[in-house]
């Protein structure tokens, strides 16, 4: 396959910034991109208009690139708007298909990046940028790589979404059966930590190998097993062999685990453990809530209290620290928290319905996962020609349609050709 500069198969448009005193919010003139901070899934959403006369436009089927920290990243303009200097538009030539650049350089994001300079903020010449070089199939294989990516992008997409309507879900039940549990206004009794939990454990944090753990061998866990408020056992670093584990801060399932120190947006991430794999340590960074056995306190429930939004400000409210340092919840200020403590049976009910949410959220999740690493294999495969792309129709509708935000419709059942499978991808069974 035959590979172009560029700046030979497009037009590159260097965004500036217009005076501050033509942006607002009311609508008047153009949209007003500025950077990545704009970029959503596909196209970016519109935050800020400008009137200024003096203005770099980008036009419906331009790629937007940021160029300035962060570099890299991209998206495809769906309307005549004006773009500040943090970004430029891309415009193809007639030998190069938009949403064919679009993909190619999405999957480049990381190698763009790394092309950026700057000892503060990261940034990305026009030169450089017009160097990089873009594989150039022939058009109608440019337009089928497109389709076939953009197919899996929509099921990705699909599956982000059913994710967040389950959360969102979750997040209605618990506040239509328990209420704001800051508010309390069901009059539920409340209890302090204090007398609810035998223990607040945190273990250590030795100098451990960068990289995650092997399966059978000890690693204990980053802050990132808990920081979504779902517990991944996967970001653990390796336990060097000539360290002891102390087995007794091993984690298992049925743990309710808390982080006490983050920046001020993450702390106090609370995520309950449903499965975990053997020989994963606390760190001194993530408490273990211990619940009493004398105790009318269901642990689901708890882990689903304490990441509802009104309850977990206020204990992010407790944090302290010096300037400059992170926030830091002691558990001497955790013991203090009250919560509501409902009677157990509804406490169980709800915990059952958590459950059974969560055997949904994992199917989905293992069909995100499968569907994201079938992305970056064909993404792969196809811009090094490596796909046989002779069975992959292109309607001719798709090709009339404009630019939309929206996901695009599930592929499964009316697709048009089978998948070309890359090597080591099993597409015989898709899940």
């Amino acid at each position: 396959m035959k590979a172009k500069s560029l700046a030979e198969v497009a037009k590159i448009i260097a965004g500036q910034s217009p005076p501050s005193t033509t942006y607002n919010t009311k609508g008047e003139g153009l949209p007003f991109f500025q950077g990545k901070t704009d970029f959503e899934e596909r196209s970016p959403r519109v935050r800020m208009w400008c009137n200024s006369e003096r203005r770099k436009e980008a036009a419906p089927g331009d790629i937007l690139i940021s160029v300035r920290a962060p570099v890299g990243a991209v998206n495809l303009c769906n309307q005549k708007s004006i773009i500040g200097r943090r970004l430029s538009a891309i415009r193809p030539k007639q030998e190069l298909y938009g949403e064919y650049l679009f993909y190619f350089l999405k999957c480049q994001e990381r190698q763009i990046a790394s092309l950026g300079t700057g000892s503060t903020f990261q940034a990305i010449t026009q030169n450089t940028l017009a160097k990089i070089e873009i594989p150039l199939p022939p058009l109608e294989d440019q337009k089928r790589i497109a389709y076939l990516l953009s197919k899996v992008e929509g099921l990705i997409a699909q599956r982000k979404q059913h994710l967040q309507q389950l959360d969102d879900l979750l997040k209605s039940v618990f506040l239509d059966v328990f209420g704001d549990p800051v508010r309390n206004e069901k009059d539920w009794d409340k209890k302090p930590f204090s007398e609810l939990l035998s223990d607040i454990e945190s273990g250590k944090s030795p100098k451990c190998e960068a990289r995650p753990a092997d399966s059978d061998k000890w690693g204990v866990l980053k802050l990132g097993a808990v920081t979504s408020c779902v517990y991944k056992e996967g970001d653990n670093k390796a336990l060097p062999v000539d360290i002891r584990p102390h087995s007794t801060v091993e984690v298992k399932a049925g743990d309710v685990l808390f982080s006490r120190k983050n920046t001020y947006e993450l702390v106090a991430a609370c995520a309950y453990v449903f499965e975990t794999r053997a020989k994963l340590l606390l760190p001194d960074l993530i408490f273990r809530l211990a619940i009493r056995n004398d105790v009318e306190l269901n642990p689901i429930y708890l882990w689903q209290l304490l990441i509802s939004q009104s309850q977990r400000r206020a204990i992010q409210s407790t944090a302290s620290g010096a300037a400059g340092s992170m926030p830091n919840i002691s558990k001497t200020n955790l013991n203090k928290i009250r919560i509501p403590c409902p009677p157990i049976s509804i406490q169980n009910t709800f915990a059952q319905i958590v459950s059974k949410i969560q055997e949904i959220k994992c199917s989905l999740q293992a069909s995100l996962d499968h569907h994201e690493t079938l992305y970056a294999v064909l993404a792969d495969q196809a811009f090094k020609s490596k796909l046989d792309l002779s069975r992959v129709i292109v309607p001719k509708e798709e090709l009339d349609t404009e630019e939309t935000n929206e996901p695009m419709d599930d592929p499964v059942d009316d697709q048009p050709f089978e998948l070309p499978a890359p090597a080591g991808c099993d597409l015989s069974n898709p899940k």
